[in-house]
């Protein structure tokens, strides 16, 4: 285990190790979030990325007692694709979890993505945060996964969309990464949530994480994630956390 507090006094941990240590420190944070945001104003707004975090992440979470006339669950992006496909985030997480967890309907709020006019359906998602979280929405706890290129969510290196700074939501036409279209959270509305998890696992990560976690210029997307949340917390399996704990190769 590491831990990491940024020159600006931010709240940032490090937790390197095997998964099962990995998934206990998740839902232990994830119910104290809960908790804590439920006390403080009477709901708790969390927000889910998809792959292999969600496939190991949801049947973890789905042991935890969340309120669930409390909680609202939202995505971090999603593909252009119907909500039945198997490359659907939204898919995963039903599977896994919603589908059995007795949460409301109307408080599990669905990336639109599939619909055939992007700017409309972000222009959409984004009323559909503002009306469950007021005009400057707060998330309460963000889970993101990592990319082996250190993309978040729908935000890619180099992308024009790591600059937008007063959309909630963006509509992605061009990702590097197929299918194309998308639908992505902005790296403000990201990054202002009261609690930040990042979880990379797997070798292929293993590069980007120790960029993202010891140069504090790096324009990765996670790392600008990181530079600016005020609570973060960074689960690495031994995999992806190798670089952390050895002298590493340079990431290019």
């Amino acid at each position: 285990m590491t831990d990491r507090t940024d020159k600006n006094a931010r709240d940032s941990e490090t937790l390197v190790g095997p998964l099962a240590l990995l998934l206990d420190r998740l839902t232990t944070d994830a119910r104290e979030e809960a908790a804590r945001a439920t006390v403080r104003q009477g709901r708790f707004a969390l927000v889910l990325p998809g792959g292999s975090v969600g496939l190991h992440g949801f049947p973890a979470l789905a042991t935890v007692p969340f309120d669930w006339s409390a909680t609202h669950v939202f995505w971090v992006d999603e593909r252009s694709v119907p909500p039945s496909s198997p490359d659907s985030n939204f898919s995963l997480a039903h599977s896994l979890w919603l589908a059995a967890s007795g949460a409301r309907p109307s408080n599990i709020h669905r990336m639109p993505a599939d619909d055939p006019d992007l700017d409309v359906a972000a222009n959409a998602y984004s009323d559909e945060i503002t009306r469950v979280l007021g005009a400057q929405p707060r998330l309460d706890l963000v889970l993101l996964g990592v990319g082996p290129d250190g993309h978040v969510a729908s935000l890619f290196p180099g992308h024009a969309a790591l600059s937008e700074d007063r959309k909630l939501v963006l509509p992605i036409v061009d990702a590097p990464k197929p299918p194309p279209k998308r639908m992505t959270m902005t790296l403000p509305v990201l990054t202002s949530a009261e609690r930040v998890i990042v979880m990379a696992l797997g070798e292929s990560k293993a590069a980007v994480m120790h960029e993202a976690l010891t140069q504090d210029h790096s324009r990765l997307p996670v790392s600008l994630v990181l530079q600016r949340a005020a609570r973060s917390l960074v689960l690495l399996d031994d995999e992806a956390g190798a670089r952390l704990l050895k002298p590493a190769t340079p990431y290019t």
